[in-house]
């Protein structure tokens, strides 16, 4: 191959449709590949909740980027994680390939496009190098990949038949077999996995992945200048605390919301910044975060959906940045941003979040779900003397997305020519893992 690849990075949506993390990441990523001088295209899938379907071919244009393409995958069966429209996509998705002629597929995410087109890129490019990002849990859980039971939203260490029937009690048994045997046969024509965390790679090493097939590769962030700390009169506290990111049952708002109104009760003095929007969310869980406003006494404010430029600006009103999560995360964006933002994080103590925020050092760790233990630990933040000082001192810098791409493109060099990976022995060392 030469010194400039030529990638196909996909994703199960656009951030410009869908601004999820991993979206984001991708198609930063994306951008990242080309400036280190990577020919790149990105495609991303799309369905009938994001934009509707166009006569003709699924492919379409996104806007008058020529190297940003839309795949209409609206028929997806999220069960089996599989795409029911083989005649409409594999034609479409073949004759791109064809067309583009990758030396790799960087695949981020199976949804909507369906595991099989896995087979089918090993088909049409049989040269081609697959690599693919697990951002999720998706391929193991049925549960929205979020390894959290139905129902309770109780915390789930491994999926099992027997297990995830109780979860789904109108699916045999057997059909979680199936479904594993499927992914897991499609997953043996990848090359090479990735893992934003060591958490989420143990997790499918223990479905099981071989160890020496996925690796750790960080995800990095659009390098920024870091908002100024706001500016507070002697003996006054940092008491300033917001929440980034969607509004839905497994981000946790409401746990963060409970556990304003039970400190709006105590008589303290805070307040919380809600930044954030709750598409596709139902009426009854709306109800309940107008309910935890309300529990909240005004020291908690809803300022809706926010634009990834506005970043910097929200930020700067805020002293500590809490990610309640209920489900194990895998690496969230808003703790990078927050870090790039020097800005302390306290967050539920599992999964990816615990990982990524050490706990005294650069944040603070609360019990995952549970409203009194985290107000216990935001009334720490505020009266702890020095705290919030020695918390920012040790934030350790975010890797950037130039310096992620020179990452990815070690690591497609290393599968194309068989090299001795440089990536794995610094993976080995720990100097990669955060």
């Amino acid at each position: 191959m030469s010194s400039h690849p030529r990638v196909l990075v996909i994703a199960h949506n656009h951030p410009s449709l869908h601004p999820g993390g991993t979206e984001i990441f991708a198609h930063e990523l994306f951008g990242g590949l080309k400036a280190a001088g990577a020919e790149a295209l990105f495609l991303a899938c799309t369905n009938g909740i994001h934009r509707d379907r166009k006569p003709g071919t699924n492919l379409q244009t996104l806007g008058r980027s020529a190297d940003e393409v839309v795949l209409w995958a609206g028929h997806f069966d999220h069960f089996h994680q599989s795409q029911i429209d083989l005649h409409g996509i594999v034609p479409d998705l073949s004759n791109l390939l064809r067309a583009f002629k990758p030396d790799i597929v960087h695949v981020h995410h199976t949804l909507l496009l369906g595991v099989e087109m896995l087979f089918l890129i090993r088909r049409v490019c049989p040269k081609a190098k697959i690599v693919y990002t697990l951002h999720d849990y998706y391929p193991i859980c049925a549960n929205d990949g979020q390894m959290v039971t139905v129902g309770n939203r109780a915390l789930c260490r491994a999926a099992s038949p027997d297990a995830c029937h109780r979860c789904f009690p109108d699916r045999p048994a057997d059909q979680f077999v199936l479904r594993e045997k499927h992914i897991k046969s499609m997953f043996g024509l990848v090359d090479r996995f990735l893992a934003p965390s060591a958490f989420l790679r143990e997790r499918y090493i223990a479905w099981g992945i071989a160890p020496d097939r996925i690796e750790v590769m960080e995800n990095g962030r659009p390098a920024v200048e870091p908002a100024p700390h706001r500016t507070i009169p002697v003996g006054e506290t940092r008491n300033a605390f917001a929440y980034f990111g969607n509004l839905n049952p497994f981000k946790g708002i409401t746990v963060a919301l409970d556990a304003v109104g039970k400190l709006a009760k105590s008589g303290h003095d805070l307040s919380l910044a809600v930044h954030g929007g709750a598409p596709f969310q139902t009426d009854a869980f709306k109800a309940k975060i107008e309910d935890g406003f309300k529990a909240a006494k005004g020291l908690a404010v809803q300022h809706g959906p926010y634009r990834r430029e506005e970043m910097a600006g929200l930020m700067a009103g805020a002293d500590w940045v809490v990610t309640p999560s209920v489900w194990w995360e895998n690496a969230p964006l808003v703790i990078r941003e927050a870090f790039q933002h020097r800005r302390p994080v306290i967050c539920s103590g599992i999964g990816g979040m615990a990982e990524a925020v050490r706990d005294g050092v650069d944040g603070l760790h609360f019990r995952a779900g549970d409203a009194a233990d985290l107000a216990r630990v935001m009334t720490r933040a505020m009266t702890e003397p020095g705290l919030w000082e020695r918390l920012v001192s040790n934030i350790p810098a975010v890797r950037t997305t130039d310096e992620a791409a020179a990452k990815h493109i070690i690591l497609y060099d290393e599968l194309s020519t068989g090299g001795a990976g440089a990536l794995r022995d610094e993976v080995s060392s720990g100097s990669i893992a955060r």
